[in-house]
């Protein structure tokens, strides 16, 4: 159930950059409408959460997202984020510092890998897929490889 044209159209993202910010202020404000309104209006979109299942369409993600709301807002931080755009599609990798409350109240991070694809629309850069895994301090640490050509 994507929210009406003039709801979604309120959120105009020109850029995914602008659309991911957004999904994050929308998580960290437990903004279920501003969120939905972020995602494309294909019936395909998909989300998992870590540890979770697949969610695809519109009502199976909102229904997860209020569900986890339910437990107050999502203190997550986009950070380490590695880009991929093409034409009109954007994969962003994402190492999310997420702020949790211990078990005598006190404040952890915890940290979620995520990717984040986004597609163009009439209505500006839209989330299509939010798939996010369990993560470690150690995936604070990045692997890759060095430049193929020295200059």
């Amino acid at each position: 159930m994507p929210l009406p044209p003039q709801a979604a159209a309120q959120l105009l993202a020109s850029t995914p950059e602008d659309s991911e910010a957004l999904f994050y202020e929308a998580l960290q404000r437990a903004d279920l409408d501003r969120l939905m309104a972020l995602w494309s209006d294909e019936d395909e979109i998909s989300c998992v959460h870590p540890g979770g299942p697949r969610l695809v369409g519109h009502g199976a993600i909102r229904s997860a997202f209020e569900t986890l709301f339910g437990h107050g807002p999502i203190n997550a931080h986009p950070e380490r984020v590695r880009k991929l755009h093409s034409g009109d599609m954007a994969i962003h990798q994402v190492l999310e510092r997420v702020q949790v409350a211990g078990a005598k109240g006190e404040a952890q991070t915890a940290w979620v890998i995520a990717s984040n694809v986004y597609m163009k629309t009439a209505l500006g850069w839209r989330m299509a897929l939010h798939h996010a895994s369990p993560g470690s301090a150690s995936d604070v640490q990045e692997l890759s490889e060095g430049p193929a050509t020295l200059h």
